[in-house]
């Protein structure tokens, strides 16, 4: 059985509680990005940069037997550390299901605080492009 968007927030928010300071935290967020498979070169293209990013984001999302996956890069090591856990969060699920997602693990362990306004900007950002084509998957039917 797959897990819930929910479960896998639970493990991230355990995963995060071991640490106990920002700098500790943001150090096992860049560790995360390392662990993301680089994005196809032909697949980093303008269309798939995510806007309102401080770092540049590429994300591509495609649709498989009614679950959207998500495949992205990014140039700076805290953004890809950002977009592959947000991958591992919504990446395998029905376009409903990320819709849906109130993504409240983000505020449990302290990003909203920790990221600066520009970093939390781009977090966003990503969460809104990676909802914006769950719905247009949802859409297409």
């Amino acid at each position: 059985m797959d897990k819930s968007i929910e479960e896998t927030e639970a493990e991230i928010i355990e995963e995060f509680s071991m640490f106990d300071d920002a700098f500790d935290k943001l150090g096992y967020l860049i560790d995360i990005g390392k662990s993301n498979k680089p994005l196809q070169e032909d697949l980093r293209t303008a269309e798939r940069l995510i806007k309102g990013c401080q770092a540049n984001v590429w994300l591509h999302s495609e649709l498989k037997e009614g679950k959207v996956y998500y495949s992205a890069d990014a140039d700076a090591d805290y953004a890809r550390g950002l977009v592959t856990m947000m991958i591992r969060v919504l990446s395998g699920h029905t376009p409903e299901e990320i819709m849906k997602a109130q993504l409240g693990f983000i505020e449990t362990i302290g990003f909203s605080s920790m990221l600066s306004m520009k970093r939390a900007g781009g977090l966003a950002s990503m969460i809104k492009q990676m909802k914006l084509d769950a719905l247009a998957y949802k859409a297409r039917g």
